[in-house]
């Protein structure tokens, strides 16, 4: 669960996340509508009839971000052979989400929820510790939504990158 997974502060030190939430294996995924990069908007709705990989990441253009957002990028076809689309979002202005895709020539559709309403929804909106400093951030986290809009578990770890 995203409830005390490790992630990566705006510095690339570790960040303990120290509270959790947000909807629980087997539960329905929350509902939501974002801006997203290039304009126009994007929601869980729009993915009905297929699975969704939504990954929230805490800072576009960060070296961990970075490096799941190409991953995810470089893994798009066999995902969507599989019937599965791909989401990332974080608290980035759309402005910074378009320089990101842009400049790493991402793949992927990236969505921008600078309120956190979204991202307290799913409980990755969260207070976290960096060298004694406690400060809320989004902890990294990836959700597997099935294609009836119903079904909802999160995945440790989606990736390993070398």
């Amino acid at each position: 669960m995203a409830k005390n997974q490790a992630s990566r502060a705006v510095s690339g030190g570790p960040a303990k996340a120290e509270n959790g939430g947000g909807p629980a294996a087997g539960s329905k995924a929350p509902a939501f509508r974002l801006p997203r990069d290039g304009g126009g908007t994007v929601g869980l709705a729009d993915f009905a009839g297929r699975k969704l990989v939504l990954y929230f990441y805490p800072r576009a253009d960060t070296s961990g971000c970075t490096r799941e957002a190409i991953d995810f990028s470089l893994l798009k076809s066999a995902f969507s052979r599989a019937g599965t689309d791909i989401l990332g979002v974080s608290a980035d202005p759309v402005a910074a989400l378009d320089r990101f895709k842009s400049k790493h020539k991402l793949a992927i559709a990236l969505a921008s929820d600078e309120a956190h309403k979204v991202l307290e929804a799913y409980g990755v909106w969260q207070q976290k510790t960096l060298y004694g400093r406690k400060f809320m951030g989004t902890v990294r986290a990836t959700f597997l939504i099935g294609n009836v809009l119903q079904s909802c578990r999160t995945i440790a770890n989606p990736l390993k990158t070398p």
